[in-house]
């Protein structure tokens, strides 16, 4: 990426805007989920130092090892920042959903997109009993360019501060903000499923260069072979994902002439 950004200002800019949000909005609490990725990091980060009671929620669902160990690591960090961390083991409850579920409906993606909708149920339910709102994790290759989150999981939240950063902007403020080494460098991943397929790997493009597509990509006129390569993945994410990025269809009475 080349947008130049000055990142102490970009991190004060974001939590001025949270406040801004909480204020007008006489929220008490903001709640975020700890995944052990960079995005759920940094976010988590910036709403601790808004000063503004922050929770954060590591919750370990069938997770690798890895995984567990990074949200740990991050836990631990906010910890210091005088921010709650909790952490709700889901396994067992997600075991007891999907054998009941399973028994007519099997699908191991209807499973993956389950275990990321029980996390939000999760957020959701201290949210509410903490005046709080859910702090979206999503960054603006996820959320805006490729659909690759959850619809009703990890998309279901109230607010997103970091949705029109790219993932390589979302490391250099994780850079800024201290987060630890481990947690920058680690491969991003979802953690849904039982393999160790990663995020890139599931997408088949690299995050940059997905970037390169959303900046200078799209209108483009002459493509190299590796470039139209990349361009299609992301027309057809984009395309086949663009229910979760647009609003909700409406029935309008109006417009059909019923009134």
């Amino acid at each position: 990426m080349n947008r130049i950004i000055d990142y102490k200002e970009l991190s004060e800019q974001i939590q001025n805007w949270i406040v801004d949000y909480v204020n007008k909005n006489n929220i008490e609490t903001l709640v975020v989920g700890v995944s052990g990725g960079i995005d759920s990091a940094v976010v988590s980060t910036l709403c601790s130092r808004t000063g503004i009671q922050t929770i954060a929620v590591g919750m370990p669902l069938n997770s690798k090892p890895v995984n567990t160990k990074l949200s740990q690591l991050q836990l631990d960090f906010l910890s210091n920042l005088n921010v709650k961390t909790i952490e709700i083991e889901l396994t067992e409850t997600f075991k007891s959903f999907e054998s009941l579920i399973s028994r007519t409906f099997v699908s191991q993606l209807a499973n993956a997109n389950s275990k990321s909708r029980l996390r939000m149920m999760t957020l959701y339910h201290i949210a509410t009993v903490v005046n709080g709102i859910v702090v979206g994790t999503g960054n603006k290759v996820e959320d805006f360019g490729v659909g690759f989150f959850t619809k009703y999981g990890d998309g279901g939240v109230d607010i997103s501060p970091i949705a029109d950063l790219y993932k390589t902007e979302v490391r250099e403020l994780g850079r800024y903000l201290g987060i630890p080494q481990e947690i920058i460098e680690a491969t991003p991943t979802d953690g849904l499923w039982d393999d160790d397929r990663n995020d890139e790997e599931q997408i088949g493009a690299t995050y940059e260069e997905l970037e390169w597509v959303m900046e200078h990509g799209i209108n483009k006129q002459v493509y190299t072979e590796k470039e139209f390569h990349i361009l299609g993945i992301y027309e057809s994410f984009n395309k086949k994902n663009k229910h979760k990025m647009v609003p909700i269809p409406i029935f309008d009475l109006k417009e059909n002439e019923i009134i």
